[in-house]
């Protein structure tokens, strides 16, 4: 299949590769953009799978939590003005109140929602309206525990959102201090699963089948090749999973550890990145004014 200059240029951003390499993974990738990426690791060509920067679109990553129960709401808009509009701050901090209330756990069934006498979908066309703004309801997540606490964190102003439940027979007051540090720490260390049980097999797989080609290009034979990886694999969950990643306050203690020294264990979480896996268009300043001033 033909290979597109495009594809090139994002391929190369996003794991740092020459273009010809990143040309020739396409084209023995049959133009597959992951397999491709995959093919430059097992080549030694590109270190790590480096995420492009993708612009985030902006708006807000809201959170309510009390007691046993926490939500988590993002809400996108165009501009990052719009974040700091006091209508469209008020309006976030309703929406997730009344998705707490609800104990909403998708962005459909919130958005069919009664809010003010009508649709949650419907106010927010009214706010979009009113701003002159394009607007969506992206992602709702609610965790609850039947004993425990859920605990909120929001970092830089509502980039980003975290909640982590966790289940103990003590007092709130006693453990929410620490459902907030291991909120700290999630915001900060983005895992992508509880533990290894509740990781993506696909995940795994992808990336022992990476670790197997990487020790076969070194000349290992592939028993001795898979043998290697194991290890590797260890190392590479204990990276992902949260109850296995080092506490970034005591980096001594996993995550699981410091919450059973506090007499608790981490029942889950939930972490939205403002934006994240959206691509924000290119905009064109000098463009924008010629088609204002129709020219």
């Amino acid at each position: 299949m033909a290979i597109s200059a495009a594809d090139v240029k994002n391929l190369r951003e996003q794991t740092g590769a020459g273009m010809m390499d990143c040309k020739k993974a396409l084209n023995e990738t049959d133009g597959d953009f992951e397999a491709a990426v995959d093919w430059l690791r097992a080549k030694g060509i590109a270190k790590a799978a480096k995420k492009a920067a993708r612009a985030a679109t902006e708006g807000l990553v809201t959170f309510k939590s009390e007691g046993t129960k926490g939500t988590l709401v993002e809400i996108n808009a165009e501009t990052d003005f719009v974040a700091k509009n006091p209508t469209f701050v008020e309006f976030t901090e309703n929406l997730t109140a009344l998705a707490y209330d609800t104990s909403a756990n998708d962005a459909e069934t919130l958005a069919s929602t009664e809010m003010n006498g009508k649709p949650v979908s419907e106010n927010l066309t009214d706010l979009i309206a009113k701003i002159g703004e394009n607007m969506n309801l992206r992602r709702v997540a609610t965790l609850e525990v039947e004993s425990g606490v859920v605990a909120g964190y929001s970092h830089m102003g509502g980039k980003i959102g975290v909640l982590v439940a966790l289940s103990s027979d003590k007092s709130e007051d006693e453990i929410a201090p620490v459902a907030k540090q291991i909120a700290m720490h999630v915001a900060a260390s983005n895992p992508q699963a509880l533990d290894s049980e509740s990781l993506d097999p696909a995940i795994v797989e992808r990336e022992r089948s990476v670790l197997v080609e990487q020790a076969i290009e070194s000349g290992k034979p592939k028993e001795i090749a898979e043998k290697m990886v194991e290890g590797r694999m260890k190392k590479f969950l204990k990276e992902i999973c949260l109850v296995d990643q080092p506490f970034v306050m005591d980096t001594d203690k996993t995550v699981a550890e410091f919450a059973a020294d506090a007499g608790c264990k981490v029942a889950g979480f939930v972490r939205y990145g403002l934006g994240e896996g959206l691509e924000k268009k290119e905009e064109n300043f000098a463009e924008e004014v010629k088609a204002a001033a129709g020219l």
